[in-house]
């Protein structure tokens, strides 16, 4: 089979699993924005199954094409909805934009961006099991030494020492014309932005790692 015929199979199993946005109920499709770019319009596809977005954003003076919030609640019962014990309140942030050659400096600041989201946004209490920050940057290329950088970061932060939950910030850089990601450890989100890669349903984990979000 030759490689056109092959990438031309690929799309189309990627295309088949991915559900029609059409499907989705009036009221949800309308809250979704234009975002005049259509590597970000699929992103958002995924995405706006169980995120609120945004377009066209000034965060702290830095400028987003593209922003996604999710906010998901684990609760258990006894009996009754009434009789709930044991509350988990997990977020996520998501802030993306283009850029032409990506830079460590950026990718610097962009981090100390991520903690002072935390340190706005974040209601630190009993109940909150953990937030996740995530910056990406769509680029032209991925420099060597972005790649380096990237690969394998973690940025982990224990809230009153674990006891109100935690808050992680993600780095991910792709560019996508040429099919080439990198992103930091455990940026789940990542999977959003390689189009060129089928999405498969995760393993079962802690809420079903955020609801399944990206492979319905």
């Amino acid at each position: 089979m030759s490689k056109a015929a092959e990438s031309e199979d690929e799309s189309s199993a990627s295309d088949a699993d991915r559900r029609d946005p059409e499907e989705l109920p009036p009221e949800i499709r309308e809250a979704v924005p234009d975002y005049d770019d259509e590597y970000l319009d699929r992103v958002s596809d995924r995405l706006m199954y169980s995120y609120d977005l945004g377009a066209d954003v000034v965060v702290d003076g830095e400028h987003f094409d593209l922003t996604a919030e999710m906010r998901v609640r684990n609760q258990k019962q006894f009996l009754h909805p009434a009789l709930s014990y044991a509350d988990h309140d997990m977020m996520e942030y998501v802030f993306a934009r283009r850029v032409s050659t990506p830079s460590v400096t950026e990718l610097e600041r962009l981090v100390k961006f991520g903690h002072d989201i935390a340190d706005k946004r974040i209601d630190g209490h009993e109940e909150h099991y953990g937030t996740d920050i995530t910056v990406a940057l769509v680029a032209d290329r991925v420099p060597d030494d972005v790649a380096a950088f990237v690969d394998g970061f973690r940025d982990r932060t224990l809230l009153k020492f674990g006891y109100y939950g935690h808050y992680e910030v993600h780095l991910v850089v792709v560019a996508p014309d040429r099919e080439e990601i990198v992103a930091s450890e455990s940026a789940d989100t990542a999977a959003a932005f390689r189009l060129w890669e089928r999405v498969d349903a995760p393993d079962e984990g802690f809420f079903s790692r955020f609801a399944k979000r990206f492979w319905r």
